[in-house]
């Protein structure tokens, strides 16, 4: 995960790091893994819950990237290939692969493989989508 972004919630085999200013509430992750991902208690990341294998799987979901994983013993997240770029109906960049992000207030450039970026320019979090434009809204 090279530097850390968000919060950190460790495992024995699986760490789970969630930035919750890019979260989109696409709830892959609860609807995915409900013993793992759940909002209504605190930690909400139980990652022991689950086989390591399956929690990484089902953070692969989220388009957003706002989760994100690192294996005790492993290997990294492999980027999709092709790197897709797909347009949402409101104007959303949904991006998966080997993505290189410039982040304005980051020091340089984001190693990525899931990102959903702003199409309409109104986003705080700039490049990221956060919902407060139109091409946010549901």
């Amino acid at each position: 995960m090279g530097t850390e972004r968000g919060k950190p919630y460790r495992g024995q085999s699986i760490t789970v790091t969630f930035e919750g200013t890019r979260c989109l509430h696409a709830a892959e992750c609860a609807r995915g893994l409900p013993e793992v991902f759940d909002t209504g208690r605190r930690p909400w990341i139980t990652p022991d819950a689950a086989a390591a294998d399956r929690v990484a799987e089902v953070i692969r979901r989220c388009p957003s990237g706002a989760l994100q994983y690192e294996l005790a013993q492993g290997p990294p997240e492999l980027p999709d290939l092709p790197t897709t770029v797909e347009r949402t109906a409101d104007g959303r960049l949904v991006l998966r692969g080997d993505l290189r992000i410039r982040v304005p207030d980051d020091d340089g450039v984001r190693t990525e493989t899931r990102a959903t970026l702003c199409g309409c320019g109104a986003s705080g979090r700039q490049p990221y989508c956060d919902h407060s434009g139109v091409c946010g809204k549901d």
